[in-house]
């Protein structure tokens, strides 16, 4: 069985990638599952999909924890251990990441077990680096690497793309092709890992909790305001930036702002508390001086390469 798993952000395009990559399984004539894992839609927070294929039928189900393909959408979820891209991987896994950066640069700071492969960016935006259409680029990539036939993907796109307007299929398929060329050049290929025997599966550890009385162990909850302690602010992609000199002070972004990230300062200009901000950029579409820009967040990778430059000349 051939397990793959899609890692990326709401609002990237994962969902949609299983779906394609599933369908063109299915074309080929296999056995398929396909599925997202996320909790309530959140534009910007770590969510992943995954994909089963087999010629037999699949009594296999829930999470993959034995991952043949890990495709990341974003690089920046490599940091993240509450997006588990890292789980399940092994030597014989192999590691597709949409970066900017090169595989070595990537094995060598997560200290990746298996090979990596970077699928690189394919436009910019006023010289900075962009992945437009992610979903469709992931799935093109994976497709390429699991040997499965351009015309069932192609023919598997229009099925779930059907209800995007002809520009934006158009756009999609360009995407698509040019990541099936870049994963053309690589000798990788997505092979099957051995099934596991069954004595080989490690016994649980129990752990034997003493029993205490209702009144004592009952969950109670007596904070109040605790989601400001939740850093919603790590799932930003893109960080709106406001322009005070454009701005008139007219309080549309904080009116509009879901999360409350938006207050006035005693100027009555707007200021954004990018802990909690999630980039979800209403604020920059409900501007109407367009005084707010997006910018895109400065990678964890890049960070942790400054610093380690800096720990080595020190």
């Amino acid at each position: 069985m051939l397990r793959i798993r899609f890692h990326g952000r709401g609002g990237q395009g994962m969902k949609t990638a299983s779906r394609i990559l599933g369908s063109t399984f299915f074309l080929a004539g296999y056995e398929v599952q396909d599925a997202p894992r996320y909790g309530a839609e959140r534009r910007g927070a770590p969510m992943f999909a995954y994909v089963r294929a087999d010629t037999k039928i699949i009594n296999e189900r829930g999470i993959i924890t034995r991952p043949d393909l890990v495709v990341v959408a974003d690089d920046s979820l490599l940091f993240l251990p509450a997006a588990g891209v890292m789980a399940g991987v092994s030597p014989h896994s192999l590691l597709l990441v949409q970066s900017s950066h090169t595989p070595e640069e990537i094995r060598k700071t997560v200290a990746a077990p298996c090979p990596v492969l970077v699928l690189a960016p394919t436009s910019s935006e006023d010289g900075r680096t962009i992945f437009p259409r992610a979903g469709s680029a992931c799935a093109a990539a994976a497709a390429q690497l699991l040997g499965l036939s351009r015309q069932f993907f192609s023919d598997a796109m229009a099925m779930e793309l059907a209800d995007l307007s002809k520009q934006l299929r158009t756009e999609n398929v360009a995407t698509a092709r040019d990541a099936f060329q870049q994963m053309e050049d690589n000798d990788y290929r997505v092979v099957e890992q051995p099934e596991p025997a069954a004595f080989s599966a490690a016994q649980p550890n129990w752990i034997e909790l003493p029993f205490e009385d209702a009144t004592i162990s009952a969950p109670a909850i007596h904070g109040r305001a605790t989601s400001l302690h939740m850093d919603t602010g790590s799932w930003r992609t893109l960080s709106p930036i406001i322009h005070h000199d454009k701005c008139s002070r007219c309080g549309l972004c904080h009116t509009y702002c879901p999360d409350g990230a938006i207050s006035n300062d005693q100027d009555g200009f707007p200021c954004i508390d990018y802990t909690h901000c999630k980039g979800c950029l209403i604020c920059l579409v409900q501007c109407p001086l367009q005084a707010i820009e997006s910018i895109p967040e400065q990678g964890p990778l890049q960070d942790k390469q400054k610093e380690d430059r800096k720990c080595a000349d020190s």
